[in-house]
């Protein structure tokens, strides 16, 4: 069975709370976990997560709060869910954005109720809707490498993909067979069955440098299940190295493009931050530091430290060897 994704979650959610609603008197866990199909404890888990939905300070039961009375739970408080709906222009402007981004989707399950909503807001925006024509949603992808991986899914066919590996600052050719598009934070994401890899792997788009739909079909093992990536897509394993720097201002942008654990202020007038991931590669995370040039220092692992400073007494002594070859200029 593959893991649930958060397409699916998100569905869930929304649909809850008018189910619940229309069982005033509660609806044992067991059925309504039944009704959606998945675990108790999955089902659990949204409740929990509809009934920490709350204004600013997201204190529980805010906006939605429920009631377990043993193996029964039900809604009592929809924060006026019931009322029609009232968008602003700007509002139903944004909706219509996204319900068609939504649709561009490949695999998407419920199009049908999307295409049923958009033509809904678009009716009951009006003019409003008209002027959203030209808007382009911007994600961080190559335009052309996601047309041809859509191509290559919805034709279900093998994939050979140029991609850059930041990790090892490492150009790799492979084939993939292709499983699903994922859009998170912002950016397209390919899951699918590395051939070379012999796993399920994702593949960030902005680095596919060229991507080629084979005439192949794509075969995904019965090994390869979708990921959960409700908690993000990069999930190091628990016992991975925790590497912890502090970087300059001109280096913040770390904590923006790589996946940290914390960040924290520093005592730095020019705004510096403390990070900390989680990585099995301390070769890459020696890479990183070297190549930003002093404006990142290693707190730990006292190895990355050590190996860092190698690294910069070296380049000095190179440095410093090169100037005492190089020819005096005549005076």
């Amino acid at each position: 069975m593959s893991t649930p994704s958060t397409a699916d979650r998100m569905t869930r959610l929304l649909t809850l709370v008018p189910y619940l609603r229309a069982r005033p008197e509660g609806v044992r866990l067991a059925e309504a976990a039944r009704d959606f199909g998945v675990p108790e404890r999955q089902l659990r888990r949204d409740f929990e997560l509809l009934w920490m939905c709350g204004l600013p300070g997201y204190g529980p039961g805010d906006l939605i709060d429920l009631s377990f009375e043993g193996d029964r739970v039900k809604v009592v408080f929809a924060a006026g869910m019931v009322r029609p709906l009232r968008l602003t222009t700007d509002e139903a402007v944004a909706l219509i954005v996204a319900l068609r981004t939504l649709l561009e989707l490949p695999g998407l399950a419920e199009r049908d109720a999307v295409s049923r909503a958009l033509a809904k807001v678009s009716s009951a925006a009006g003019h409003a809707a008209e002027r959203v024509t030209p808007v382009a949603v911007s994600v961080d992808a190559r335009e052309q490498a996601l047309a041809v991986v859509r191509e290559g899914l919805e034709r279900k066919r093998a994939l050979h993909l140029h991609y850059y590996v930041p990790t090892r600052d490492e150009r790799t050719e492979r084939t993939v067979d292709p499983m699903r598009l994922l859009l998170v934070d912002g950016k397209w994401y390919l899951e699918a069955w590395c051939r070379r890899a012999e796993g399920v792997r994702l593949f960030r788009l902005d680095r596919v440098d060229d991507v080629q739909v084979l005439d192949e079909p794509a075969a995904p093992p019965p090994q390869a299940h979708e990921r959960d990536v409700e908690g993000g897509v990069y999930q190091p394993e628990p016992d991975a190295p925790v590497v912890r720097l502090r970087l300059a201002h001109q280096a913040r942008w770390v904590a923006e493009y790589y996946p940290v654990e914390d960040v924290e202020p520093v005592d730095d007038p020019a705004g510096g931050l403390a990070v900390t991931l989680r990585t099995a590669d301390l070769a890459w995370a020696r890479r990183l530091v070297t190549s930003l040039g002093g404006a990142a220092l290693v707190d730990e692992p006292a190895e990355l430290a050590k190996q860092v400073a190698a690294d910069a007494r070296e380049a000095l002594s190179r440095y410093t060897g090169d100037a005492q070859a190089a020819p005096s200029s005549a005076g």
